[in-house]
């Protein structure tokens, strides 16, 4: 169990370095900066090597929400749900104080709201507390399947790291402009905790509506994905 929560930790750690790493460090560079597209594919990207990388050791959920749809699927012992959960917010977290440590090193560094999640004036695009709840509950569902469906047994082998990485990559592309993109409860923990004030009190979205979408997107292929 233990060799599985620090693969757990480690996974989470590299999605949120390398995720909000390159929404933080690179996005916004001067010229070659790599914009929400090249955020998506970060995202997508930490998926897909840490899965084939600790994916046989722990499943390879890095997500809380990922580990409820799992659990109500019926793929994850709900025994283990709450050790998990903590390893992945525990990797998270030291993932955004290591960028935070480096994003301050920079002379004048603006952190701002440090790739945070957020609603209302804190959208990237201006969208509404509605319209993020919708887009989180949506997408995170969307992902629950794809991970149930491409690492069923009738799914093609050793293919899954790719479906689910290009899910996690195509949920960024959506979503980046709404509210910054969770579908992790973890990863907006993390950087919620050092951007303080506003992204701690709009946290709570980021738990409720990824759980809510985990849970959907499983009671969905219990109902419908593993019957013959």
């Amino acid at each position: 169990m233990q060799k599985k929560l620090f693969a757990e930790m480690i996974g989470t750690f590299w999605l949120v370095f390398g995720g909000c790493g390159s929404a933080i460090l690179a996005a916004g560079f001067p010229e070659l900066g790599i914009g929400f597209a090249g955020v998506a594919l970060a995202f997508g990207l930490t998926v897909v090597t840490m899965a084939y990388a600790v994916g046989g050791i722990s499943g390879g959920h890095f997500n809380p929400a990922v580990s409820v749809g799992l659990t109500v699927a019926g793929r994850f012992p709900a025994g283990q749900l709450l050790p998990y959960i903590v390893a992945q917010v525990v990797g998270a977290i030291i993932a955004a104080a290591a960028l935070y440590a480096i994003a301050s090193g920079k002379a004048g560094a603006e952190l701002g709201g440090f790739a945070s999640n957020g609603y209302g004036e804190h959208s990237p695009g201006g969208y509404s507390m509605v319209s993020a709840l919708l887009i989180e509950v949506i997408l995170t569902a969307g992902f629950l399947i794809v991970i149930l469906g491409s690492t069923h047994g009738r799914a093609p082998t050793g293919f899954a790291p790719l479906a689910i990485g290009l899910a996690l990559t195509l949920i960024h592309l959506v979503s980046i402009p709404v509210d910054n993109t969770s579908v992790n409860p973890a990863r907006s923990t993390s950087q919620a905790l050092f951007a303080g004030g506003w992204a701690l009190n709009q946290l709570w979205l980021f738990w409720v509506a990824p759980i809510l979408g985990g849970m959907l997107g499983g009671l969905i292929w219990k109902a419908f994905g593993e019957r013959d």
